[in-house]
Parts: C-alpha cells; sequence; structure tokens
C-alpha cells in the first residue's frame, strides 16, 4: 500500500511516498518544488518523478493522497475529502487565508487528474477534539459560537507526533498506543498507569504549544485562527480584539488594510523591524539591534506563558518537548525558557542544550523531576499512518 502526502503552499509544491507494504510506514521518496505558478504542472511534475524513479507505475499504484488539512466548517478528524468537506474548507477561507486557498486549489486539482484515488485530509484540528469545553469556549453570545468562534488549536499533526513519541520514549507503551488508536476509537484506549504529562512545544516560523494528558490535549496556544497565541514569523499572534477597532478609527483603515498588518507584517516582522527569520533576528540581537532583542524577549515571554498556564492545568510536568525548527535547532532560546524553572521541576542542563545535535535527546539535568526533551516532529508520516488507518477501517 503506497501513499502519497502533498503538502501545498501558495507557490510549492513538497510530496513524499510511503510504503505500508509491512510495518508502520517506510518513507520511499521525497521532493519538491518551488516558485510553482501553475499547480497542475507541478502535479504532473510530481507525478512524472515517481514514474521516472519506478516509485510507481501509474497513480493507479496509490491508494490513496493524503493533505495536512488546516480546517473546514463543521468537521474534524481524518476525513475523505468529497465535494462537500472541500466546501466546508472553503467556508473558513476567511479565517485562515493563507493555508486553506492553496489547499483548495491543489485538491481540486489532483481530483480532476486522479479521480480514481481517495484524497484523505487529517486536520489540523482533529488533536484538539477531546480537549476541556472551558479551553476551547471564547467568552462570546451563543450567535457567536454557532458560527463557530472558539479555539480550534492548530499543528495537530506535529503535536500528536510529540504525544505518541514522547509516550514511546518515557516507556508508557499505553499512552503511545492511545495516541495510535485517537481518530478510530474516539480516544476511548485505556491507560493502564499514572497520568502523563507532556507540554509540546513546536516552535518555528509557525508556533505553537499544546498541553497533552495520556496522550489528548488539553488545549492548544493557537486559537480560531493560526493567527493567534505566540508571536509568530509575520502573523502578530494574541492580541486585544480593541487594537483593531481603535486602528481603524484612527487610521481609517479597511478591513483588507488590518488584515493585512496581522497576516503579514506583524510578529516577529512587526517587532523586529522587518526580519521575520529567526537567524536573522538573532544575528541582529547579537550586534545590538534593540528591535530584533525585544523580538525575542516577547517571543520567549509568550512561550513561557503558555508553559506555565499547562502547568497548572496537568498538575505538573513529566516532560518537556521541542521540535521544529526553532524548537530542534536553537539553543539560546530553549535555555531563555527554561530559565529559573527549578522550582516547576524544571532544570536544564546547560551543557547538553548548547551541545545537542540534530535528532532526539534528552537536556534536562539528571536530577530533573521532568525530561526535558528535543523530538524532531514528522507530519507527514503522522498524516500518513493516519490515511492508512482511515482506508483500513473504512474496509472493515
Amino acid at each position: 500500500m503506497k501513499i502519497l502526502i502533498a503538502n501545498l503552499g501558495s507557490t510549492s509544491m513538497k510530496y513524499r511516498l510511503f510504503d505500508f507494504s509491512s510495518g508502520d510506514g517506510e518513507l520511499l521518496t521525497r521532493g519538491g518544488l518551488e516558485r510553482v505558478s501553475d499547480h497542475a504542472e507541478a502535479i504532473e511534475q510530481v507525478l512524472g518523478k515517481l514514474r521516472e524513479g519506478d516509485w510507481i507505475a501509474s497513480e493507479d499504484d496509490l491508494a490513496a493522497v493524503g493533505f495536512k488539512s488546516i480546517m473546514a466548517e463543521g468537521r474534524t478528524g481524518c476525513l475523505e475529502l468529497t465535494s462537500e468537506v472541500i466546501d466546508s474548507m472553503e467556508a473558513c477561507n476567511n479565517i485562515a487565508p493563507a493555508h486553506n486557498p492553496p489547499y483548495i486549489r491543489g485538491i481540486r486539482l489532483i481530483a480532476k487528474k486522479m479521480p480514481s484515488v481517495p484524497l484523505v485530509g487529517l486536520f489540523e484540528t482533529a488533536f484538539y477534539q477531546w480537549a476541556p469545553e472551558a479551553s476551547t469556549c471564547y467568552a462570546v453570545p451563543q450567535s457567536w459560537h454557532d458560527a463557530g468562534v472558539r479555539r480550534w488549536g492548530f499543528h495537530g499533526a506535529s503535536h500528536k507526533f510529540i504525544a505518541e513519541r514522547s509516550a514511546e520514549l518515557l516507556g508508557r507503551d499505553d499512552v503511545a498506543q492511545r495516541v495510535r488508536n485517537l481518530y478510530v476509537d474516539d480516544a476511548g484506549s485505556p491507560v493502564d498507569g499514572p497520568p502523563l504529562r507532556v507540554v509540546s512545544c513546536h516552535l518555528g516560523g509557525s508556533s505553537s504549544i499544546t498541553g497533552i494528558l495520556n496522550g489528548a490535549a488539553v488545549g492548544n496556544s493557537m486559537g480560531l485562527s493560526p493567527q493567534s497565541g505566540l508571536p509568530q514569523n509575520n502573523r502578530v499572534g494574541d492580541l486585544d480584539s480593541m487594537a483593531v477597532l481603535h486602528m481603524m478609527r484612527r487610521d481609517g483603515l479597511s478591513i483588507d488594510d488590518v488584515e493585512n498588518v496581522l497576516c503579514n507584517e506583524g510578529g516577529l516582522k512587526g517587532l523586529s523591524g522587518g526580519h521575520n527569520d529567526i537567524r536573522d533576528i538573532v544575528s541582529e540581537a547579537s550586534s545590538g539591534n534593540v528591535r530584533a532583542k525585544l523580538a525575542l524577549d516577547v517571543y520567549v515571554h509568550s512561550a513561557r506563558h503558555w508553559l506555565g498556564a499547562y502547568l497548572a492545568q496537568l498538575n505538573g510536568l513529566d516532560a518537556l518537548v521541542f521540535t521544529a525548527g526553532i524548537g530542534e535547532n536553537r539553543a539560546g532560546i530553549r535555555a531563555a525558557i527554561c530559565s529559573n524553572l527549578d522550582q516547576l521541576g524544571i532544570r536544564l542542563d546547560a551543557e547538553k542544550n548548547a551541545s545537542a545535535q540534530a535528532g532526539e535527546t534528552v537536556i534536562s539535568a539528571d536530577d530533573s523531576p521532568a525530561k526535558v526533551m528535543i523530538i524532531p516532529t514528522n507530519e507527514e508520516l503522522v498524516v500518513a499512518r493516519e490515511v492508512k488507518r482511515y482506508l483500513d477501517h473504512r474496509r472493515n
């Protein structure tokens, strides 16, 4: 069974091909195209590369094409991307304008190109289906709730991978098994041991923090959209809603003007004075750029804020996990987030942290009550595995 995972951007298409003939998903090949102006042509090029490499003879060799889908109105989970589901995704374009539209265009093109191949999406909101209602509810009128205004949470595939892999590394196979079956048995798998409490920090160009209890999320720092939570590379993160109304009235800004500022000119880019790459911001801060230093301080402060929130919700911590581009590669930011948290059971080993190389590793002190870990995420593998489980479940 071969499953193709497509990661669609507005001007890019990345792919990975997995084989489930034996085992839990072997990566056969991967690749990508940049500066894509015609997604139909890009899809044909990807299929050509797979045929040229003898990975497939034709699209008929594919059991499915899987997508790390963002969100859909009134739907979540791992779903076949029927026309009705795609229409539900389209209804959320205003909430996720940078993410949903390119996915929808690509999905429709692939459906037209490969009408006999099932298209299946694992929605980024799926991991938060079992979060307590109090953690997902905004204090807005019922009519707003009815319109879907709530905390949905995102980066679900990444945080799910961390939930499963951290449980495995901590010797909690019962919790790991529960994570594997979340979308199949509605989080019904039993947990045999004491509560396993994990905070997962997905820190990258887009960042979020999730509290995880026994493999299921209790909440995520993002809310209605990927716009909220920590400062993103060019998205503002958390912001008092009155700030929008204030600036519209003061400067005569239109809705489009505000959307551009919130989605393209804010976050680390706005704070630092124009830099949205963490490497450039760290370099500028080291050279004495006050605004770049402030951007880093705000980012770390926000991460610590959410870490503290989930420590309270979980009543302690067994593991703090860093993942994604910043989380895996920026020792200084990890150190700043973990600074002076000894009384909360988090003690970083400075030497282990500074010398950590790519790959899974523990960077906490030997006497730290909570493990501090680096675990590289693998969102595409999560999507592929969930697509296979969906296909298996449908057949049974």
